[in-house]
């Protein structure tokens, strides 16, 4: 026995360094090959190497810092060597000079870096042609690429002049065009009303759009679909899911008490902006600073709840100035990922380790959040005040019916929304020490790192003036920002894969020059957002099939050349959607409250204080029961667990991408949920009731569900599963799984009938392409 479990590590042991052994020589097999560019570019041919390779030992963490040398700025790189002042580092135009090179490039082990004791890997060919012409070149360093302001590049001229529908085409088919890589062709038509209907509504197509869009033959019928579904209310719903990540967006205060908050009207905003097509300029000023602005309206008011979204404490006992600090920390923190996508928070406790940001820097932006009329704790207990937190307004029947029509209240009490308002006072700001509440250091006035923009001294020292240095023409990270969140939604990837993180740790653009043309662009546009989308769903890189074939797999396994059209699983709140739609049962109401759908017993009961409105879970009974995923009630402490488990955001922090897992959990759910199996029976149901053939009524369950219609083998297995399961279908086994679900069951359908195709139905919602945009 014990034989053979060696003899099996053994084995074990040698594919993994088999698969190393591979894996390395593939890499360096592949850099070797790789075209070496005419001209050296620090920020994108130099600076991944010496981070990967030399920045531990002799980057800008001072720890670690090893003779002294410090190789990311050019003052240390080219200065006289702490060991031998005779000896440079680098010396521009000379490799013989330049001891950098001779060290990375010598065969003796006793002076070869990085040190083979080091665990770094060596620097391969590749690497050390691209670092010997750069010496040559002048060894120049550079702005690091994301705060250098974006600049037009000349849309590239491509050898297929047929395939681009716009300048994206361009760019991505000239780089296609140089790998000798060919795109895919176009998507066929049912797939790619899937896409976009996805894409724009966040739902499934249905039956009528379907045959609607086979039927029209024109030259526009695409460009006529686009339009008509970003013309729909769900258009807002759809582009409002992202935002509710990156805002913070629960319905719960967090915290061990976790009590509700009414901060859904703001959500309500926010899907009206969408739909109206607020300026992306306008849409984050009001929401940064409308309670600023001159003669601000209501509506403005309202979206300034976007710095209110954080985590707020009830709780007794907490020292109040250190949780005022954390709320201010917070919307620090949410403005340098969100708007800017750096990772400023990393200077809270000391000066930026990778980026040029110094904890001064840091807390001169925390000034701009530091003067709001708020405490750490309110005191107040009991009735709708405790829903929002102070400074707050509260909204009116009036002001539903003139100046908020878009707010979905319906009954006549009390709503309380948390916004923003400072203080007359005027709250003074300093360096905390190590980020402490308690330790304050110098005190500073509010500005911007200098390494993106310096402050103009112009602009006033408020949250409003942020918002005008955001959108300062030199700013050169807000369109960039945008575009690539917009990228991912509809790619599936940002053209920076590390939407939060544009900094010196954060991944180099895929296409540098098409990340600066579409910024630049949209910019020019008057930030126009529905321009920007429909930029992207017309372009013929975005309407390829997603067909992938083994040797687009193995050239570009992540599909960062987009040689192919995008494929993902549907986000959490969507595969809800496509259920409760596809089955008739959704409940298409824009905006409003919150609601509690079906939830396993004893969840909040286990996990809260026993305090509050939120202590125990009370489920919604009729319509409200079959609203669409945006709308789940999110408790922080507890959040639903069906989205939790489809990767979906708990909401505790600003999050501006999601994971995205594929877990046998994933399966379980939709094998068991109830909302699943209750759609599966209704839409049987449905079927059962139409005059028409077994087969008539799955092959219309398919394509409700996959959006297609179903080949001849997958309607042979299905029709095989019916039989089978109509044949050996019992009364007691139907009783059971056909009692799952509120929902009425007709009474003039026979029971067996029933379950049976209703096993049908269910069985399409578990294809993998049932929740998968294709």
């Amino acid at each position: 026995m014990k034989r053979s479990i060696h003899y099996i590590l053994l084995i074990c042991m040698l594919c993994v360094l088999y698969t190393i052994y591979s894996c390395n020589h593939f890499s360096a097999e592949q850099s070797t090959t790789e075209e070496i560019p005419d001209t050296i570019s620090y920020n994108f041919n130099i600076r991944p190497i010496l981070s990967d390779k030399c920045f531990k030992c002799h980057g800008p963490d001072a720890s670690k810092r090893q003779a002294g040398l410090r190789l990311d700025i050019p003052e240390s790189a080219y200065s006289a060597l702490k060991d031998n002042p005779a000896a440079h580092a680098l010396v521009p135009g000379d490799l013989d000079k330049s001891e950098l090179f001779q060290r990375i490039s010598t065969s003796d082990s006793s002076t070869l870096m990085p040190p083979p004791n080091s665990n770094l890997k060596r620097l391969n060919q590749y690497e050390l042609a691209l670092i010997k012409k750069w010496i040559k070149q002048g060894a120049k360093y550079e702005k690091h690429w994301a705060f250098v302001p974006p600049k037009y590049t000349p849309v590239p001229e491509v050898k297929d002049k047929t395939w681009p529908k716009n300048p994206i085409d361009n760019f991505i088919l000239a780089r296609l065009e140089k790998y000798n890589i060919k795109p895919n062709a176009e998507a066929d038509k049912e797939r790619l009303l899937k896409r976009i209907s996805f894409d724009l509504t966040g739902l499934p197509p249905d039956l009528a759009t379907m045959d609607k869009f086979l039927a029209d033959n024109s030259p526009d019928a695409y460009e006529k679909m686009v339009d008509e579904l970003m013309a729909k209310p769900q258009y807002g719903e759809k582009m409002a899911l992202h935002w509710m990540d990156i805002a913070r967006y629960a319905d719960s205060h967090g915290y061990q008490d976790d009590n509700y908050r009414t901060q859904w009207p703001w959500r309500d905003w926010v899907i009206h902006a969408y739909n109206e097509n607020l300026s992306y300029k306008s849409f984050i000023t009001w929401q940064l600073a409308g309670d600023l602005m001159p003669n601000h309206t209501k509506e403005q008011l309202l979206a300034t709840g976007f710095n209110r979204n954080h985590k707020i404490t009830e709780e007794g006992g907490v020292i109040d100035e250190e949780y005022r600090v954390s709320y201010v920390t917070d919307r620090t923190n949410t403005f340098g990922k969100a708007m800017i996508g750096v990772s400023l928070e990393c200077a809270h406790c000391h000066d930026h380790k990778y980026d040029p940001f110094s904890q001064k820097e840091y807390y001169q932006v925390f000034a701009f959040f530091n003067n709001v009329k708020e405490v750490g704790i309110e005191t107040t207990v009991g009735g709708p005040e405790t829903y929002a937190k102070k400074p707050l307004m509260q909204i009116s029947n009036d002001d539903v019916k003139s100046v908020l029509k878009f707010v979905n209240k319906k009954d006549t009490g009390k709503l309380i929304v948390s916004i923003m308002g400072d203080s007359l006072n005027y709250h003074k700001t300093y360096i905390l020490k190590r980020g402490s509440y308690d330790a304050p250091g110098d005190e500073v006035s509010a500005g911007t790192p200098k390494a993106i923009l310096p402050f103009n001294d112009s602009y006033p020292k408020n949250r409003l003036g942020l918002a005008k240095w955001l959108f300062d023409k030199d700013n050169p990270l807000t369109a960039r920002v945008y575009v690539n969140q917009i990228w991912q939604e509809f790619f599936g990837r940002g053209i920076v894969k590390t939407l939060g993180d544009f900094g010196m740790q954060g991944d180099l653009p895929s296409n540098p020059q098409l990340l600066d043309w579409l910024a630049l662009d949209f910019r020019d546009h008057g930030w126009n957002i529905k321009r920007l989308v429909k930029q992207m769903v017309m372009s013929a890189t975005y309407r390829q099939s997603a067909v992938i074939s083994p040797e687009k797999l193995k050239e570009d396994p992540e599909n960062i050349m987009l040689a192919r059209g995008p494929r993902g699983r549907l986000p959490a709140e969507f595969v809800r959607d496509e259920v409760l739609a596809s089955s008739g049962l959704l409940t298409k109401t824009i905006g409003g409250p919150s609601v509690n759908p079906y939830q396993p017993p004893g969840l909040w009961e286990n996990t809260t204080s026993g305090r509050g409105q939120l202590a125990s879970y009370k489920q919604v009974h009729g319509p409200d029961l079959y609203r669409r995923g945006m709308y789940t009630l999110i408790k922080r402490t507890v959040p639903p667990v069906e989205m939790a488990i489809f990767d979906a955001s708990n909401r505790d922090q600003c999050e501006v991408q999601r994971l995205r897992t594929n877990t046998p959990l994933q399966a379980l759910l939709m094998m068991n949920d109830p909302t699943v199996l209750e759609a599966a029976r209704v839409l049987a149901a449905k079927l059962l009731q139409e005059k028409s053939t077994a087969n008539d009524k799955i092959y219309k369950a398919f394509r409700l569900i996959i959006c297609r219609k179903p080949t001849a083998k997958e309607m042979g297995i299905l029709t095989a599963y019916y039989t089978e399961q109509l044949q050996s279908a019992n009364k007691q086994s139907a009783d059971k799984l056909l009692s799952v679900g509120e929902y009425p069951i007709p009474p003039q359908l026979d029971k067996l009938d029933l379950v049976t195709m209703m096993k049908v139905v269910d069985t399409i919602y578990n294809l993998e392409e049932a929740i998968t945009k294709t």
